[in-house]
């Protein structure tokens, strides 16, 4: 399970900067110019071997008229809630402002680990001139250079020690396995959960957005038992007007880090959105189990090799990761449904899927001295050993003399394999080569 931390702070401090070097890679506007960031990011990071979310929020904004900021106001509340972890980032080249003062007043009343990150500090002199920060009345603070990368391993080595309390909490919450129906605002996955319940559990409109919250429905028929979770519509961060679809945002983010597999409903008479792609890719990013439910396909004319043609398309859109079962069903007819229930057990089963370590080096090993990785500067690589790694989700480690050498086409095709020979359909695979 993933800790949440949300970055907040206001305008201008380096909050967007701060977070594109946890994610490691510009995704967060940056610019000199308070306020660019009017909405948030969600990324993936780790640190020590522990994974985390980061939420980049707008900057906390008192006594504007600007509807903007107003807005972005709320929201940062809204993360401050649902978070786990604190960031307060403030300028050390500005010193303790009104408005600093204002967000350190709404941090004292959380009961939360708080962070405070006095950015900007590239030499001894402002090194110096932290101490003021004191003031907040938040207890320590951490030194950084969001541009330079100076004193984030010390704050992020802080942030990360407490992070195994907080697992261990949700860990005694989780018993069943746990599936993460999402997909976009009106997608037709309450609709899809009350089809395989038998009853109205959850409202159904065709409002977008009806479902405001996360609800969890415990299933036990025909042999399975699990926890489906209904999730709020997730859409484009630019549609993300009011402050409570934001919260239904975020905690629909929190479901997939907290499931096992995410069952990903489209709808057919849209087809597979940018923002299809960017839940599918959320969800791989965990590491979850995914299936993909294309619902409303009796609304669909329909031709000879319409459904081939539908399933190429959207194999082609996640590629590389292709091997993701792909269900063609109608809730309101029911069509198909069972089947998309036992898929998605299948999956959470190859998730757990362990190989013997001498059973994987018969077989990959072979496979490695039939195709070896291509020779680089005259130099072979040799590959004399694998594993699986003790991981929750597959991953395996090849052992080599030369691994710098082995490129990702070479380690693409060793993932091809592994699933030619062992069914991990539906679950992102980890590969990784290390010096023997």
């Amino acid at each position: 399970m993933s800790t949440i931390v949300a970055i907040v702070g206001r305008p201008n401090v380096g909050k967007s900067t701060f977070f594109n070097r946890l994610v490691q890679r510009r995704e967060a506007i940056v610019d000199s110019v308070s306020g660019v960031t009017r909405d948030r990011h969600y990324g993936k990071s780790d640190w020590n071997g522990k994974e985390f979310s980061v939420i980049d929020t707008g900057g906390y904004i008192v006594g504007s008229d600007d509807i903007f900021e107003d807005e972005i106001r709320k929201q940062v509340q809204l993360a401050i809630e649902e978070s786990d972890i604190i960031v307060f980032v403030v300028d050390v080249e500005e010193g303790i402002t009104p408005m600093d003062t204002e967000v350190a007043k709404l941090l004292r009343k959380v009961s939360k680990p708080i962070f405070i990150a006095v950015n900007k500090v590239d030499n001894a002199m402002r090194e110096n001139d932290a101490v003021e920060f004191y003031n907040l009345g938040l207890g320590d603070y951490h030194t950084i250079s969001s541009i330079n990368g100076s004193g984030t391993g010390d704050l992020l080595d802080a942030i990360v020690a407490i992070m195994p309390e907080l697992d261990a909490i949700d860990l005694k919450k989780e018993e069943l396995p746990r599936f993460a129906v999402v997909g976009r605002p009106n997608a037709g996955k309450s609709s899809f959960i009350n089809a395989l319940v038998g009853e109205d559990r959850n409202i159904v409109t065709n409002i977008a957005g009806t479902t405001r919250d996360s609800i969890d429905t415990k299933y036990n028929r025909f042999g399975f038992d699990f926890n489906l979770v209904d999730t709020a519509g997730i859409r484009k961060k630019s549609k993300v007007k009011e402050d409570l679809e934001f919260y239904s945002v975020m905690r629909a983010v929190r479901s997939i880090e907290y499931s096992d597999v995410v069952i990903l409903i489209v709808d057919a008479t849209r087809g597979f959105e940018s923002q299809d792609q960017n839940i599918f890719w959320l969800a791989e990013k965990n590491r979850k189990g995914i299936i993909i439910l294309i619902n409303k396909w009796d609304l669909v004319e329909k031709e000879t090799n319409t459904m081939r043609d539908y399933e190429v398309k959207i194999r082609q859109q996640i590629a590389p990761l292709t091997d993701v079962p792909i269900i063609f069903t109608s809730v309101l007819t029911k069509q198909r449904l069972l089947k998309s229930i036992e898929t998605a057990v299948e999956v959470f089963d190859n998730r757990k899927r362990r190989i013997s370590t001498s059973k994987l080096n018969e077989t990959m090993l072979e496979i490695v001295k039939q195709n070896p990785p291509p020779a680089i500067k005259g130099k072979y690589v040799k590959i004399k050993y694998c594993m699986q790694l003790p991981t929750k989700t597959p991953q395996f480690a090849f052992f080599s003399n030369l691994p710098q050498y082995v490129k990702e086409p070479y380690k693409r095709y060793i993932e091809n394999q592994l699933r030619d020979y062992y069914n991990f359909s539906g679950v992102p695979i980890t590969i990784y080569f290390r010096q023997k």
